[in-house]
């Protein structure tokens, strides 16, 4: 595409022109899972009706064309990331996936005495594998405080992070808030002290340019469906010499060199951290999804997000008795509450007007708690939605609002 046209890009989504009590669908809910562009549901149906076979160990035409097709993927994933070489993308089924494989192969070298630094602003899935961790190794749990808008207190980071902290786990970007992390400083401080870094791009990747090699941390984690592939696939970036020092987690076929019953030899990277068969269809529908968002530009899809977000803001937060939580500078999601309101409430009228938004904790209730609410409200953006979207939720907002108070 020549040139960033939302309503150009939006025609690529079949599912966009569904209509919801005779409206047109209004969707904001990218934080939770984007929709798919035509060429990705078509590279899906690709696979399947013309190289459906498993990979790697078959020597017949359709088993070598859907290896080329599923480790092409891997290098356009690396190439997005610009990750030093291919062998450092270990497909997994998501973001969640991903956490839990680095915690479980971190556990060994963990004891107690030994900590790991999260933050308050973090997913369930990005808090529970490290407390898992902490109670099979008797590491303990450290958490950076936010301020009353959301954003990290850098201060108490740096006191928290000591000789004792092995290891640094932090979003880039908030899902419930839109809290764009000062990771590229927090990575830098975390490896002078000699800690390992985790980074969950979960929410980053849709919606900025990532590299990996000028972050410097040593794990990054993301899901394809936040960026308009299917569900089920995911990625761990892991530096190349670091997961060659750890050991695998699942056992089976792919993991392996050779097998007896006295002892197994495991094989190389990525295939020590891929047991058994992969979701072939899913690496593949990722990489056309990647490009997909390459073509449209991932700085013009920021630009174009950021002028939602603050237009959003703006209307929003003017109607009557609206909160917005979170900083000012954002990305991908606007979060809010209305005083009198609960925010299931207003979720389900609005929906009745055409406009799908995410109500609840959205997997941080020790961030909900921290402000002393249950849930809030989430409209979050993508490159196919428009000014007319934030209109429409903006009118939908201040009507429902109307009717519940």
């Amino acid at each position: 595409m020549s040139s960033f046209d939302p309503a150009s890009i939006r025609s690529e989504f079949p599912i966009l022109a569904t209509e919801i009590n005779g409206r047109p669908l209004v969707y904001l809910d990218n934080a939770a899972t984007t929709q798919k562009p035509r060429r990705v549901l078509e590279a899906s149906r690709r696979y399947y009706e013309e190289l459906n076979s498993n990979i790697h160990r078959g020597t017949h035409h359709l088993a070598r064309a859907a290896t080329e097709a599923h480790e092409k993927a891997r290098e356009t994933v690396a190439a997005h990331l610009n990750a030093s070489s291919s062998d450092e993308v270990i497909f997994t089924s998501g973001t969640t996936d991903g956490i839990n494989l680095v915690a479980n192969i971190l556990t060994a070298s963990f004891q107690p005495g030994d900590e790991i630094l999260i933050s308050t602003l973090e997913h369930h899935s990005n808090i529970v594998p490290w407390q898992m961790l902490c109670e099979r190794s008797g590491a303990s749990l450290k958490v950076i405080p936010c301020d009353d808008h959301g954003v990290l207190d850098l201060d108490a980071f740096r006191e928290l992070l000591t000789e004792r902290t092995r290891l640094l786990a932090v979003t880039w970007i908030s899902n419930a808030f839109g809290t764009i992390n000062p990771v590229a400083e927090m990575i830098a401080a975390a490896k002078a002290a000699g800690a390992r870094v985790l980074i969950d791009a979960a929410q980053a990747v849709p919606h900025l340019p990532v590299d990996v090699q000028a972050l410097g941390a040593d794990f990054l984690v993301f899901s394809g469906h936040k960026i308009f592939a299917p569900t089920g696939i995911g990625v761990l970036w892991g530096r190349r010499e670091v997961l060659e020092s750890l050991p695998p987690w699942r056992g089976g076929g792919e993991m392996i060199k050779e097998v007896s019953f006295e002892g197994t030899t495991y094989n190389d990277l990525p295939f020590k951290y891929e047991a058994g068969t992969p979701n072939i269809e899913g690496a593949i529908a990722l990489a056309e999804a990647i490009d997909f968002a390459n073509e449209l530009g991932m700085a013009a899809i920021h630009l174009h997000e950021k002028r939602l977000l603050e237009k959003a803001a703006e209307v929003v937060g003017g109607i009557e008795g609206v909160h917005l939580y979170g900083p000012s500078e954002r990305a991908g999601a606007l979060s809010f509450a209305i005083e009198g309101v609960h925010h299931y409430d207003l979720g389900t009228l609005i929906d009745q007007m055409g406009v799908a938004v995410r109500t609840g904790h959205h997997c941080c209730q020790p961030l909900m708690a921290r402000f002393g609410i249950t849930g809030t409200t989430r409209a979050s953006f993508a490159a196919y939605n428009t000014m007319e979207d934030v209109e429409a939720l903006a009118t939908s907002v201040e009507k429902a609002a109307m009717m519940l108070r």
